[in-house]
């Protein structure tokens, strides 16, 4: 049961994105020439034909159709995108290699925008409708959980409050309880149970089946077409990230594998880091800049700009640039800001509550020292503070800091007086770096320039 609705769900997104991508392809020629008549000019048919023909060898080579029912919308989102930009790159090359300078560029750039916001909507509409479908008690999945453990009891709460993903749970399989409301008897009872309750999954906490058990249910589930899902514990270990390595017949994990170790994605971000900046030092500062300095200056005395070292990516000191916000000391002793502090300027206070008092970081961006997103450069002194007492801290420079980043969009900023704001601050911060993608970047960007125009209640 479970696999034939897999099968429907693929054939369901497949179908539509080829009918999306041909509408796209006819409406830009009817945009562009008036008519709907590509199909007799030699030319445009070839290209439409290799249209369809890359999509789905493209689309079959990255999986974008074995959705998960658990997907996140920004992952099915970005699989997106890395297609459209893979489709692209191989209709640009075909273009090239036949020499077809012919093709009219707008018919070119009108298909691919129709087509990215029809498919992106299609796409996220049929996972929405879908999850409504299973809302309603239709598409499910009938689950057992064999052990009885903490781990089991969350994965039991897990289905119970997400109802959009399908899951029906059935009752626990253990040799160690003897009683409890949902369970179903001993673990050599599991296969009766499913065969005559017509389970779709079995899962098995390792902690609680030993591999002899796990090997017995794997042979019975493959004859009876039943999935089996192993779920490890590893809630003690810090690290989430997790990849898995075969080396010949065993398994190896490896922990802490990040998005941002991989040479494409930095080449994406720092891409995108220098244009982004380069936007903001052209069109912005001309006429930003000379208004605050002027401001600063007739608010109180001192230099416009604030120099500080701070910490960057693998401990690399740099130094951070700001708008001053505070009134001038000898700076002989660190003292973080707090709420009311005396020592914030007038206009400081208004710079540091729409966080114009860090636009001068851009040009530490494209020198290189910092990101656009990222988690925040401390002063060192904080940074000292805090790595003893705080597991993982040091982490937060695994990237290069960021002007603006995910704790500070999440509300986690200002003063830090209690270690434990610090410790969700770095959990944000640890999330970002282990779960990044270009979207989650601008998704940041945009919850900033919000959070700008309102006004930031942390900030102080």
């Amino acid at each position: 049961m479970a696999a034939r609705y897999s099968q429907f769900t693929r054939i369901v997104y497949l179908t539509g994105d080829i009918f999306l991508i041909n509408l796209s392809f006819a409406l830009a020629y009817l945009l562009r020439f008036g008519d709907l008549a590509f199909y007799h000019q030699s030319p445009y048919l070839v290209l439409f034909l290799y249209y369809n023909a890359v999509w789905l060898a493209v689309s079959f080579t990255l999986k974008v159709y074995n959705i998960s029912r658990v997907a996140q919308y920004s992952n099915i989102a970005l699989d997106l995108l890395k297609l459209l930009f893979f489709h692209v790159s191989l209709v640009t090359a075909f273009i090239v290699a036949i020499k077809g300078y012919d093709y009219s560029r707008q018919h070119l750039v009108v298909t691919y925008l129709l087509m990215s916001a029809s498919v992106v909507a299609w796409r996220l509409g049929c996972v929405k409708l879908f999850r409504m479908f299973r809302v309603a008690g239709r598409n499910s999945r009938r689950v057992v959980i064999v052990g009885v453990s903490e781990i089991a009891d969350q994965l039991k709460k897990f289905f119970s409050i997400n109802p959009q993903y399908g899951y029906q749970f059935l009752g626990f399989f253990d040799d160690r309880a003897t009683n409890g409301e949902d369970l179903r008897g001993r673990v050599a009872d599991v296969k009766e149970y499913v065969l005559t309750n017509k389970v779709d999954e079995i899962y098995c906490t390792m902690t609680e089946v030993n591999n002899r058990q796990v090997n017995d249910l794997l042979d019975f589930a493959e004859k009876n077409h039943i999935h089996v899902k192993v779920v490890p514990d590893f809630r003690e270990i810090n690290y989430r990230k997790i990849e898995i390595d075969f080396y010949d017949d065993f398994p190896v994990l490896t922990f802490r594998e990040i998005p941002l170790d991989d040479v494409l994605n930095q080449v994406v971000k720092r891409s995108f880091d220098v244009l982004f900046s380069m936007l903001v030092i052209v069109f912005v500062y001309p006429w930003l800049l000379p208004i605050i300095a002027l401001l600063i200056k007739l608010d109180s005395r001192g230099p416009v700009f604030f120099w500080q070292e701070r910490s960057g990516r693998n401990n690399q000191n740099f130094w951070c640039l700001k708008f001053r916000s505070m009134y001038v000391d000898d700076g002989s002793k660190f003292k973080q800001a707090t709420r009311d502090d005396n020592r914030i300027t007038r206009v400081g206070r208004i710079l540091r509550k729409t966080n114009l008092d860090e636009m001068p970081q851009f040009f530490n961006v494209l020198l290189g020292h910092m990101s656009v997103v990222g988690p925040r450069p401390h002063p060192i002194k904080l940074d000292e503070n805090f790595r003893t007492i705080i597991d993982r801290y040091d982490e937060r420079n695994l990237v290069k800091p960021g002007v603006t980043g995910l704790a500070q969009v999440k509300g986690y900023r200002g003063e830090t007086a209690h270690p434990q704001l610090m410790k969700n601050r770095v959990r944000v911060d640890l999330f970002y770096i282990e779960n990044w993608t270009f979207i989650l970047d601008l998704k940041i960007i945009f919850l900033t320039v919000s959070s700008m125009m309102r006004g930031d209640r942390n900030a102080f």
